[in-house]
C-alpha cells in the first residue's frame, strides 16, 4: 500500500494523520477514513482486547497489534465519511497529515480493519525513518565536585562523638592562646578555622561558638569562659551511667 501525502510531507511526517480511501463501487464516490497516531510509548494492544473481540479479529490484523506497537488507527477500521472536502479542511485546521490510500475493493468489514492497520503501520515506518534523523539528545552528566570544595574535616568532625569534639576544642583553645602569646598569625588562623568548624558541629547546649569566639580574644573575657573540662567530665559521667550494669 502506497500513501500519498495530500497535506504534510512523507519525509517529515507529523506523527498524526488522517488516512482515507475511495471505495470501488458503482454510483457516487464513497470514502472511508481513520485517524492514525504514532504513540510516544510502545505497548501491546492485544492484551487490552477481551477474548470475545480478539476472536473476531483476523490473525493478520491482530499481528499488527502485538508487542511493541507504536501506532494506533482510531477508529480501528476505515469508517465511512460523508464529505472529503470537510475531511481535508479538518486536517488543515488541526495541522494533521492527510494521506490518500487510493481506491480499495472491499468485500467485508474485516478488510476495512486490515487496510486500516496496514496503512497505519506504513505511516509509522515513515515516521520512524524521519525520527532516526533527529539530533541525538544526550543526558548531561553530573559535574564532578572538585575535591578542594569538599570540607573533609567538617565531615569527619560531624561524625565524631561529642566528647571527642569537646576534647579537641579544648586542645585547639590552648593552641590558639599559645599562638596569641607568640603573635604567631599563621598558627592562630589555623586554630581559629578548626575551632569554628568544630563549634558548628556541636549542639547549641554547649555554646561552642561563644567558646570559640572568646578563646580568640585578647582581653580578659577568656578568663571567664566556663572550663571545657567540666563539660567533658559531664559527658563522661553520662556515658559511664549508661554503661553501668543494672
Amino acid at each position: 500500500m502506497q500513501l500519498r501525502f495530500e497535506l504534510g510531507d512523507s519525509a517529515t511526517p507529523r506523527g498524526h494523520a488522517i488516512l482515507y480511501a475511495r471505495l470501488s463501487a458503482s454510483g457516487p464516490d464513497r470514502y472511508i477514513a481513520t485517524y492514525c497516531v504514532v504513540l510516544p510509548i510502545a505497548f501491546s494492544m492485544a492484551k487490552y482486547l477481551p477474548p470475545m473481540l480478539s476472536g473476531q479479529i483476523p490473525p493478520e490484523a491482530l499481528g499488527g497489534m502485538g508487542e511493541g506497537i507504536s501506532v494506533v488507527p482510531i477508529p480501528p477500521m476505515l469508517e465511512d465519511v460523508p464529505d472529503l472536502d470537510e475531511l481535508r479542511a479538518t486536517a488543515e485546521r488541526r495541522e494533521d497529515d492527510l494521506c490518500d490510500l487510493g481506491t480499495l475493493l472491499l468485500s467485508d468489514d474485516s478488510q476495512r480493519l486490515l487496510y486500516g492497520t496496514q496503512a497505519s503501520q506504513e505511516y509509522a515506518q515513515l515516521y520512524a525513518r524521519y525520527r532516526e534523523r533527529w539530533p541525538r539528545i544526550s543526558a548531561p552528566s553530573p559535574e564532578p565536585v572538585p575535591m578542594d570544595e569538599v570540607d573533609v574535616d567538617a565531615v569527619v568532625a560531624a561524625i565524631l562523638p561529642e566528647r571527642a569534639r569537646l576534647t579537641e576544642m579544648a586542645r585547639l583553645i590552648s593552641q590558639a592562646r599559645y599562638a596569641l602569646d607568640l603573635h604567631d598569625t599563621r598558627a592562630l588562623d589555623a586554630a581559629s578555622r578548626e575551632l569554628q568548624r568544630l563549634a558548628r558541629s556541636l549542639p547549641e547546649k554547649f555554646r561552642a561558638d561563644r567558646l570559640a569566639q572568646a578563646a580568640l580574644r585578647t582581653d580578659t573575657t577568656y578568663i571567664n569562659i566556663p572550663p571545657l573540662d567540666q563539660q567533658i567530665r559531664t559527658l563522661e559521667g553520662e556515658d559511664d551511667a549508661g554503661s553501668a550494669p543494672e
